[in-house]
């Protein structure tokens, strides 16, 4: 019986979060909790680069730590980022947290439908004449770039952010009684080696997000219980409620 799940994530900052609505409606009880944080480099170790944030055109975002920093360096830098500016985002939800920062205009935001670039690059493609900028962690693959190098497109990737651990304290390590996981990131799968080194999973069920977090989990000797995004369910919580539903 899954009762008590851990998403490895900081808690959602809007109370209208799908997450809330599966603790209602299924009797769940999430406890958030980040094993990693997420820490922007400073203006001065971006212009180690030798980037100029105005040469572009276009970004591409990935995920909202890309946009959040991405925002950050500009005003550190005391760059203003032009109207014309065009955004490519991996998934809408990411899309639209660009409002945070700059008026939503269609026009300029573009999005694909699977939370992976492959979905997003036809777009990216019929925008050729772009000079695209890709943020990227400090932790990134070879995958973005090499499907730019093969369309020919003009590019230039990045490093905005990185994963720092996040530690658990010796209370939670004793305390960790948890049904079921999720994680988001090949770092957080590394970080509960780390911080519950005797962890056995047995019974207690595991989710990823990504290939790579999924990936992660299996080399990690762990059995892999739910993976996302699939075509049926293209986000975590989609995915989490199907199968605590299917599960009951």
């Amino acid at each position: 019986m899954i009762k008590k799940i851990l998403i490895s994530q900081p808690k959602p900052g809007s109370d209208k979060s799908p997450y809330y609505d599966i603790e209602k409606d299924l009797g769940v009880e999430l406890v958030f909790r980040p094993f990693f944080k997420v820490e922007g480099l400073s203006a001065k170790e971006f212009r180690q680069q030798k980037i100029n944030l105005l040469d572009y055109t276009a970004v591409v975002f990935t995920s909202r730590h890309a946009i959040d920093n991405y925002f950050k360096l500009a005003q550190e830098l005391r760059i203003t980022i032009p109207e014309t500016m065009k955004y490519f985002c991996v998934i809408e939800t990411i899309a639209l947290y660009i409002q945070k920062y700059t008026q939503y205009r269609k026009r300029k935001i573009f999005f694909g439908n699977s939370g992976k670039i492959d979905s997003l690059m036809p777009t990216i493609v019929k925008h050729k004449e772009e000079k695209y900028l890709i943020p990227q962690s400090s932790v990134h693959t070879d995958a973005i770039n090499t499907m730019f190098t093969q369309h020919k497109l003009k590019h230039k990737e990045c490093v905005m952010y990185r994963t720092v651990s996040n530690d658990l304290t010796e209370d939670e390590k004793k305390n960790f009684d948890y049904d079921m996981l999720v994680f988001f990131s090949p770092t957080g799968v590394k970080a509960l080696k780390e911080n519950v080194p005797d962890f056995v999973q047995g019974d207690v069920k595991i989710a990823a997000f990504g290939p790579a977090t999924a990936k992660e989990v299996v080399e990690q000797g762990f059995r892999l219980d739910l993976e996302a995004p699939s075509a049926k369910h293209p986000s975590m919580t989609g995915a989490l409620r199907a199968y605590l539903e299917e599960n009951k």
